[in-house]
């Protein structure tokens, strides 16, 4: 993450995972909180912790345990969940309490990561349950800089200004959604500029000039003091759910934030930037589903949570994601700091200007797929010249600035001293059409290159000076001393499959309680199509570096190891990733179901082609293979 320019990491903290039963807390393993915080302080990356109560992330009932959830239903008045109700009240502060006893010396004040706390997550209100909450976490001992909320759904009523700082996002699709249908409703809209902070797609509340203004005029408020543009959920990933299988192409995440930057943000944050694993639980799955009595609003993947991001679930990078909202990030930590007091001067729909620098983006996922986003200088200073570029500024390394190619348009530039009076003044004024790779010096105090785009996805700024990996896709970060690079790639470590057992007729697919198709019980992969895979003593070997990719085309997929459920995967075109660590020593079966050409499920038009082009159903497996990560060392 650190690699790829993220520079907060925020966390949930889910009540389920770490109390499952009344009184017994789990913080072990996995779920050890303090030692994960220790690694962030470890690598200066600072941390918001989403604490909750309600967290969602789709995971089982919101993350509230089985026994909150009965006492819920047993006894609203007294535990009624996400309320002022005294019982429920009375747990939460337990909860926060216990948090707090696994940060306590890690909190920013004390030298620590923990800089923020997100209070609840998507709650419409009222105010004072809010306020409720963040009592109790100021008296438990969180003592942060700043405490925030999500800014969605609309509050039922007034907030107090300044108490907590709302955060907004957006989304390019959501698995959520009732219809079948592309990009229904307003997911277009987030890949426009905007005035306001507004998204359709998740409800958000804000502020307009004149609520603004309101505030700023009022004798109970500081007159300085407005909520700064922030957003914490920009959704260019996305899971499929299984009545929902939206398949993202990697484009949509820079074009995301590029909106955002130039419509007045000053902070691009991502839901989610890397993917993870629910963890296992024989009684349940520990994800969303329409079953339970709270959060039941669709049927997730029981065990995997990749969320399609720029680094998925197992840590792999999806390169165009990755990659490009990289270069953003780079241009921020170089950039940021002058481009955060800079108002936004200009707006349409594709175009921003934001003091020295220009933002564009008429991508619009599959609408326009084959529009383009970026950022560019029109007269930006620059050791005593101010510059402008058909080419987005990657980075500045002592007195040289990178650019990068911008699609579709000759990189020209315009290059003036600083003390010109006139922009365009022909005799000071300079142009250049600059060449890959070949730097262009400005007399004698600096210079500009143009990194071609290969080499750019190569180039990563590290102590203030620029490395190139050596393999395509290789990422570049700092272990300890050294810098090392790792890259992943196909291995020829032989995958021994044998089919044992043929589906039965697929299943007859029901509606669930919200009226979308709910997903397979575990009974039915009993008729399962089977399959037994083999791993290879020497692929065993590197098994924490190793992972199976499945290629196949079906209704969903389960892994087992010695009958346990390690891994699976509600089909939307892309392949299937495992652990080779959960399965090393162990019988392993796949088990695929088929696909009725009927299903009530939502297929984008590349994977309706493939089901089209079956005769009943669809089963196919392709490929089983060997992905490895591998990490070497580049310089001391």
């Amino acid at each position: 993450m650190k690699a790829g320019g993220i520079t907060i990491v925020a966390t949930y903290v889910f009540w389920i995972h770490h109390e499952p039963e009344e009184g017994r807390w789990n913080w072990a393993g996995n779920m050890n909180l303090r030692e994960f915080l220790e690694v962030c302080k470890s690598e200066q990356m600072p941390v918001v912790l989403r604490i909750g109560p309600f967290c969602h992330g789709e995971v089982y009932q919101g993350g509230f345990p089985d026994w909150v959830v009965q006492r819920h239903v047993s006894n609203p008045t007294e535990y009624k969940v996400r309320s002022m109700a005294k019982g429920f009240i009375k747990e939460v502060e337990q909860l926060y309490y216990n948090i707090f006893g696994q940060v306590n010396g890690l909190l920013w004040k004390d030298g620590g990561p923990v800089v923020g706390v997100q209070i609840e997550n998507e709650c419409r209100g009222p105010w004072s349950y809010y306020m409720t909450l963040k009592d109790i976490a100021v008296k438990a001992g969180f003592d942060v800089p700043f405490m925030t909320r999500t800014g969605w759904p609309k509050l039922n009523g007034k907030e107090e200004f300044g108490k907590l700082l709302p955060l907004y996002g957006d989304y390019a699709d959501g698995f959520w959604d009732r219809k079948l249908s592309d990009m229904p409703g307003e997911y277009a809209k987030a890949f426009i500029f905007k005035d306001n902070r507004m998204s359709g797609a998740i409800a958000t509340e804000t502020f307009s000039a004149d609520e603004l203004k309101e505030i700023v005029n009022s004798k109970s408020s500081n007159s300085k003091l407005v909520y700064p543009y922030l957003t914490c959920e920009l959704g260019g990933g996305m899971m499929p759910s299984y009545h929902r299988r939206i398949n993202i192409s990697g484009n949509e995440a820079m074009p995301l934030a590029i909106c955002k930057l130039g419509s007045g943000s000053n902070l691009p944050g991502y839901y989610m930037y890397h993917g993870g694993t629910n963890p296992y639980n024989p009684a349940h799955t520990m994800a969303e589903t329409q079953k339970t009595a709270v959060t039941n609003y669709n049927d997730m993947p029981y065990m995997t949570y990749d969320f399609q991001c720029p680094l998925g679930e197992m840590g792999q990078p999806n390169d165009i994601a990755f990659h490009h909202t990289r270069f953003l990030h780079q241009f921020l930590a170089d950039w940021g700091e002058e481009l955060s007091q800079m108002d936004v001067d200009t707006i349409s729909e594709h175009y921003a200007r934001r003091g020295c620098f220009e933002f564009y983006n008429d991508y619009v996922r599959m609408h326009k797929e084959s529009g383009r986003a970026y950022v560019r200088p029109v007269d930006m200073p620059f050791l005593g010249y101010t510059i402008t570029a058909d080419a987005q500024p990657f980075c500045k390394v002592g007195d040289t600035i990178y650019f990068i190619p911008i699609k579709g348009m000759k990189p020209n530039i315009a290059i003036r001293p600083s003390k010109s009076p006139l922009k365009g003044d022909l005799k000071r004024e300079k142009h250049y059409l600059l060449k890959e790779g070949k730097s262009l010096p400005l007399r004698e105090v600096g210079r500009v290159l143009l990194l071609p785009l290969e080499q750019a996805l190569r180039a990563y700024k590290i102590d203030g000076e620029l490395h190139f990996a050596q393999h395509e896709g290789g990422i570049l970060y700092k272990d300890g001393d050294r810098i090392v690079e790792e890259y992943w790639h196909q291995t020829d470590d032989r995958v021994e499959v044998n089919k044992v057992r043929e589906a039965d007729a697929p299943r007859e697919i029901v509606m669930g309680r919200q009226k979308v198709a709910a997903m397979p019980e575990d009974a039915d992969f009993d008729h399962a199509a089977v399959y037994t895979i083999g791993i290879d003593s020497t692929l065993a070997a590197h098994a924490d570096s190793a992972f199976l990719r499945i290629d196949y085309a079906a209704d969903c997929a389960r892994i087992y190891a010695d009958g346990k459920l390690v891994q699976d995967n509600f089909w939307n075109g892309k392949p299937m990733l495992v652990r080779v660590s959960d399965l090393v020593g162990k019988k392993v079966e796949l088990r695929i179901l088929p696909l009725r050409k009927d299903a009530p499920i939502y297929l984008q038009k590349e994977q309706k082609v493939i089901l089209e082009a079956s005769e009943s159903l669809l089963l196919t497996l392709t490929k089983v293979s060997a992905i490895m990560r591998t990490t070497i060392p580049v310089s001391m």
